[in-house]
């Protein structure tokens, strides 16, 4: 299988799929108005993909960079997609793009008693699967806290922090109430 990965704009034939996969694939406290996505991928530490295995689109990846941080901030592949190995191929696509960087992840914390708690866990088993490791620390993004995972070593509060303030500024970001608790 080969993955290939094209800039998300507002002309790419995929566009309004990605929209949708963006909207259903992320509970409404977990997403960033779409157009504040599309706004902040002209800056150059943003890479907003889409995703095609052998020319058939299948998803999309957002990434945030910043020094050594490359920070997958949405990765979704299409439902009818699903289960046929993209999500993994899409992974192992961007180590080598991002290879040399701390490559990292949130997903949401596993609780017991949260209603998608099977899925929760499906999805940590899938990262742990494609290498990823848990990662000291929580996120906290507004009112979300959040598990991080990944590779290439720790994430500080730091780092983190600073990653963040380069992609939103420093009033969005407290606003938000973004950071690494």
């Amino acid at each position: 299988m080969h993955i290939t990965l094209k800039r998300v704009s507002a002309r790419l034939v995929e566009y309004k799929k990605i929209k949708e996969l963006y909207n259903s694939a992320f509970p409404s406290d977990e997403r960033a108005p779409f157009m504040l996505l599309m706004a902040k991928a002209g800056k150059e530490n943003v890479d907003f993909w889409s995703v095609y295995a052998d020319k058939n689109w299948v998803g999309f990846v957002y990434v945030v960079n910043d020094g050594v941080l490359s920070y997958v901030f949405y990765l979704a592949i299409n439902a009818s997609e699903r289960g046929r190995g993209y999500g993994s191929a899409v992974l192992r696509t961007l180590k080598r793009l991002y290879d040399g960087q701390k490559l990292f992840l949130a997903l949401e914390q596993l609780d017991e008693s949260a209603e998608n708690y099977t899925e929760r866990l499906n999805r940590r088993h899938f990262y742990e699967k494609n290498g990823l490791l848990p990662i000291d620390g929580r996120i906290r993004e507004g009112n979300v806290y959040y598990d991080i995972m990944g590779i290439g070593g720790t994430v500080t509060a730091e780092d983190y922090g600073h990653l963040m303030e380069s992609y939103c500024g420093k009033i969005l970001k407290r606003l938000c109430k973004i950071g690494i608790v």
